[in-house]
């Protein structure tokens, strides 16, 4: 008897499934950059909130499908049913190629930096780091010996938490429970210390000592450059989905895992940032490369910035348990479907996991921590996945009308105007970040073009789709 998957994450491992993924990088060093594109503490905050509604109103959506359609692979599974088996290869092939495995890598990469706090990991002088260069003609250039040190501890970190998945769901599981329990006490930690014993001013909170003044266009491309990176602090949201065939009651703990999961997140972000505002003002903040650390210890000297390192550790290595054990999945499903080798949709026979999936995914994550850093990783994952965003959000009133008579214990609130919102979001965000990415490449700005770099791998999967179809008829005849 074929041996399959088993159905061991209850509530509390949904909502920390969500709430793991979501939280573990990007809050502790995105905020800096995105300090330097907004330069105002009032537009910061509106980063925040707007990008956390918009997630909101994602897993609004996700949750009435993922009910009508609780299966191994989530998003895969409902681009398949929405809009035939094209554009869920499509979808699935980008997930492998680059959405689930350069987030993976990214907060992987945070891991690694962070251990920098503690002793200095070994690098290669300037000279050697760019020896080795790989040229993508008008995309730009990659240097995979810089920085060694932390890419090679960042893919240990990827290699063992696969070893942990590949050998037991209900230690990942459990593992991610205590994680996300540990990752929010660090965050509350944080605000409550700062606020506490910062001797900080919530002048911070509106006035910025920025002289610069901006034209419309140029603060409308900082506040979506910026927002780009609060979506990729907030992704992470729609890994639940990818697990439905092991979730415990589906139907309940699905929407229960993603509204509870992403609005824990949602707060957590907005106290943490003002957090960071109450000690930095803008201008200050923007120069921060370790934004957390240079926080506590401000606020209680050296000693805080080790407690904050050792909090961040936890974290993001509960982040990466978050993104490893669902995303896994999505490879898994098409494997199961023959439009990849079969052998990636095995379960493994003693364990009852997609272990082949797992080391798949562990392999192509490692190559991209030695391809780039944690910035370009975050842009390339967060512009290629709201894509796909945008396409499930439609697939909603397709669903609706293919499936109208389908059991939905949730319905989305506000139907239809919350999807034609995150819809037309969507479409807004993804134009005007490859508007952004051009123009910034062509300005001198840049040297990578992510977002087009991020189509260029997710339509390489084309051929791919082409092969596996053709080789798919063949057997059937």
């Amino acid at each position: 008897m074929e041996p399959k998957l088993e159905r061991k994450i209850g509530s509390w491992a949904s909502i920390s499934i969500v709430v793991g993924a979501v939280i573990g990088s990007g809050i502790f060093m995105k905020p800096a950059i995105m300090a330097s594109q907004v330069d105002s503490p009032i537009l910061l905050l509106l980063v925040w909130v707007v990008a956390g509604i918009i997630s909101l109103f994602g897993g609004m959506i996700n949750a009435e499908i993922g009910t009508i359609l609780p299966n191994t692979g989530g998003q895969y599974v409902y681009l398949k049913h929405m809009y035939g088996e094209f554009i869920s290869f499509i979808y699935g092939w980008a997930s492998l190629i680059v959405i689930n495995t350069a987030a993976l890598a990214a907060i992987s990469f945070v891991f690694a930096s962070y251990v920098e706090t503690f002793f200095l990991l070994p690098r290669f002088s300037n000279e050697i780091e760019t020896t080795i260069k790989i040229i993508i003609p008008g995309i730009g250039t990659l240097y995979p010996l810089a920085n060694i040190g932390v890419k090679i501890l960042a893919a240990f970190l990827i290699l063992l938490i696969t070893f942990i998945n590949y050998r037991s769901l209900k230690a990942s599981s459990l593992m991610q429970v205590y994680s996300t329990f540990l990752k929010i006490l660090s965050l509350i930690f944080v605000v409550v210390i700062v606020f506490s014993f910062g001797n900080g001013s919530t002048n911070n909170f509106v006035y910025s000592n920025s002289t610069n003044e901006k034209s419309f266009f140029l603060l409308l491309g900082g506040f979506i450059a910026a927002t780009s990176g609060a979506l990729a602090s907030y992704d992470g949201w729609n890994n639940l989905g990818f697990v439905s065939e092991e979730i415990i009651n589906p139907k309940k703990n699905i929407p229960l895992g993603l509204l509870v999961g992403i609005t824990i997140c949602m707060v957590l972000y907005i106290l943490t940032n003002q957090a960071y505002l109450y000690l930095l003002p803008i201008n200050e903040l923007k120069q921060s490369s370790l934004v957390a650390s240079d926080v506590l210890q401000i606020a209680v000297g050296p000693i805080g910035a080790k407690i904050i390192a050792i909090l961040v550790l936890i974290s993001t290595f509960g982040a990466v348990n978050g993104n490893a054990l669902p995303c896994s999945r999505v490879t898994f499903a098409m494997g199961h479907d023959k439009l990849l080798p079969s052998w990636i949709g095995n379960v493994h026979p003693i364990y009852k996991t997609p272990g082949n999936a797992l080391i798949l995914q562990a392999i192509w994550a490692c190559i991209f921590v030695f391809s780039g850093s944690f910035d370009m990783l975050t842009d390339l994952f967060v512009f290629a996945t709201w894509i796909f965003y945008g396409f499930a959000a439609y697939g909603l009133f397709i669903l609706r009308k293919k499936l109208p008579n389908a059991d939905r214990k949730y319905k989305v609130w506000g139907y239809p105007i919350i999807p034609i919102i995150f819809i037309l979001f969507s479409i807004l965000f993804v134009g005007l970040t490859l508007y952004n990415d051009i123009q910034n490449f062509l300005d001198g700005k840049t040297e990578f073009i992510n977002s087009v770099y991020g189509l260029i791998l997710t339509f390489s999967g084309i051929p791919f789709y082409l092969y596996y179809k053709k080789r798919s008829v063949k057997a059937d005849l």
